[in-house]
């Protein structure tokens, strides 16, 4: 048997963190086991679907790097099938037209929550022989007795009684199919023999079971997924942040990083923290994933962002970090080669905004200084220092990390001051700020042209400070 997986989102938002981690649960599943991943747009609900949403799933998806092998299949296009397989349960006597009004309806709840019992069709026109010209709906008829087993992969044994479950509508008034004879009909359809999902589906599989069982079909394996919590211990939503897979690619995580911190929420393979795609695959299991809730914890994705930046290939963090330059209206080409800053850089930026942020220097001159640097080390003090590392920067033919070392070096011992004396002015009077990577490196980057002209700067700020003391 050929494993076959799918995800199936509702295009009314972004792809969100629940959905990300179960498409990639459900990709996991099918890469192991050398199947198939499918995915669906779960469109019917033509009020609140758009077109937006579908690009934001498909961008989030592609992003990630989770590629489906068949789709995207949209529901909308299938109606003809739904409605032949409608059409067929109404015929077998497994379904029936019901003409309740709303307002019984709205009584029958009524009465129910008044005796504390749990709101249910009471199967009013079972046996009523409705005609199809008047207004109605159509409602799949649910076994009365015996009970629903299903052996779900993570939850384990769950057994539903047929009687907690009513008989549920499979098309509106309006003609339209509903949610649980769609999803039915698609599986069955599309081959689907494991449906990996959120645990707030849980109680849709019996219904969906007593559908597949009325149709005399097979039905798949289930696996629901318990839910993401915010640090807050709530269910995570956007007031605990970003919720949205793309905004994490606008605040600068790597893909990888993000797959890596969702395989590792509510799974685990020991002690192991980092894993490849390739060893995700090979170790990933679906009985191994906890029935209880995970919390989503953001210093954690930060760490896991870090490791992942530090170690990856400098060329694809530059390609990566060039979007992230550019909204910051920095041209990479303007300044030195990205790939070199990166390295520079590597060990110390949580994230690829942060790493632009700190790296603008080298493109973009700047109008301030950073407050307490400039306070701490562009003093009168620091002005001898740097008029002779101009003097000497100015001379240097070889403008290479070794000899700009050796300059600064010589000028400390020369004014019999410690390596910091000479070096944290001249920092801060080339990056604005009191951190950069090491200084003989960012003043090789910086380029012999652009040092000089900062240390002027600097020069003139240290004077107009003395000027401005002295006034």
């Amino acid at each position: 048997m050929t494993i076959r997986t799918r995800f199936a989102p509702s295009p009314t938002g972004y792809l969100h963190i629940g959905g990300a981690r179960t498409a990639l649960f459900s990709w996991l599943y099918a890469r192991k086991h050398g199947g198939k991943f499918i995915l669906r747009i779960e469109d019917t609900d033509l009020e609140r679907s758009t077109a937006e949403s579908v690009n934001a799933i498909l961008e989030g998806m592609t992003w990630l790097g989770l590629e489906y092998d068949e789709g995207p299949f949209y529901q909308t296009d299938r109606f003809e099938r739904y409605a032949e397989v409608i059409e067929q349960l109404l015929q077998e006597g497994k379904a029936y037209r019901c003409n309740c009004s709303k307002q019984r309806l709205e009584q029958l709840r009524e009465e129910q929550m008044a005796r504390k019992e749990k709101p249910r069709y009471d199967g009013h026109c079972r046996d009523k022989d409705i005609s199809p010209d008047e207004p109605h709906v159509v409602r799949f008829r649910n076994p009365l007795d015996g009970d629903v087993v299903m052996d779900d992969i993570i939850r384990g044994k769950v057994i539903i009684h047929n009687r907690e479950l009513d008989d549920l509508i499979i098309r509106r008034s309006d003609g339209s199919p509903t949610y649980n004879l769609t999803v039915v009909v698609d599986d069955l359809d599309m081959g689907v023999t494991h449906v990996i999902r959120g645990d707030d589906h849980i109680n849709n599989a019996p219904r969906q079971i007593n559908i597949l069982r009325a149709m005399g079909k097979p039905v798949p394996r289930y696996a629901h997924v318990p839910m993401i919590l915010g640090e807050d211990g709530t269910r995570l939503s956007k007031r605990h942040g970003a919720t949205s897979v793309m905004q994490y690619r606008e605040m600068g995580f790597l893909p990888e990083a993000l797959l890596n911190y969702l395989v590792r929420l509510g799974w685990s393979h020991g002690d192991k923290e980092i894993f490849s795609i390739d060893e995700m695959i090979e170790l990933f299991e679906l009985e191994n994933v906890n029935r209880s809730a995970s919390m989503f914890n953001t210093e954690k994705l930060l760490w896991l962002n870090q490791h992942y930046i530090k170690n990856d290939d400098p060329a694809r963090i530059a390609h990566l970090l060039s979007y992230h330059m550019g909204e910051l209206g920095i041209d990479p080409a303007t300044g030195p080669d990205l790939v070199e800053v990166v390295k520079a850089q590597q060990e110390r930026a949580s994230t690829l905004v942060e790493m632009a942020e700190i790296s603008a220097f080298f493109y973009q001159d700047f109008d301030e200084y950073d407050a307490a640097a400039a306070k701490k080390h562009l003093r009168p003090v620091a002005e001898e220092p740097l008029r002779k590392l101009r003097e000497k920067l100015a001379e240097l033919d070889d403008w290479q990390s070794g000899a700009i070392h050796q300059v600064i070096v010589e000028v400390a011992e020369s004014l019999d001051l410690k390596m910091g004396k000479v070096g944290m002015p001249l920092r801060v009077a080339v990056a604005g700020r009191a951190s950069s990577p090491g200084i003989d490196v960012t003043l090789y980057l910086l380029g012999k042209e652009k040092t000089i002209s900062r240390i002027d700067k600097a020069l003139a700020f240290i004077q107009q400070r003395a000027a401005s003391s002295a006034g």
